[in-house]
């Protein structure tokens, strides 16, 4: 494992490398699969670089909402990823699906609405950190300057 380059900056360096050498000296299809290229690897480093805090910030307010962290899975399948110790992320979000349905919770419930954005907020800050919308709505969720 090596220090530097991160794999965040080998592949903003593969991403630009592909915007502008790649789809500048060339046309067409090729041009354009080179851009979409190097967004895709732009939204996987920032997905490196976000997921984990917005992951661990995601299960928490999920423990909290559903009052008690998930049941563990027996075992992780080989190769998976555990997301932390208190629960696993999919089953915390199974359970909310569960509970959606069954007319459990809805979006009076104490921390729902808020859990629902601040998790939409942090899908986009990976897919689509430019679009409008998104910027538009962390303008309106910053705080103001007195």
């Amino acid at each position: 494992m090596q220090d530097q380059p991160t794999p965040s900056e080998v592949l903003a360096a593969v991403a630009r490398f592909l915007k502008d050498v790649v789809a500048a000296e060339t046309t067409g299809h090729t041009s354009f699969n080179a851009r979409v290229a190097a967004n895709a690897l732009e939204m996987m480093r920032r997905q490196l670089d976000l997921a984990p805090a917005a992951e661990t910030a995601e299960q928490a307010r999920l423990e909290s909402l559903l009052g008690a962290p998930a049941a563990q899975p027996a075992a992780p399948a080989r190769g998976a990823r555990r997301r932390a110790a208190t629960g696993d992320l999919t089953a915390l979000n199974a359970e909310l699906s569960r509970r959606l349905a069954a007319g459990e919770l809805d979006l009076e419930t104490r921390g729902l609405a808020d859990h629902l954005w601040q998790t939409t907020l942090a899908k986009l800050a990976v897919d689509q950190p430019t679009y409008w919308g998104y910027r538009a709505a962390l303008a309106e969720r910053a705080p103001t300057k007195d």
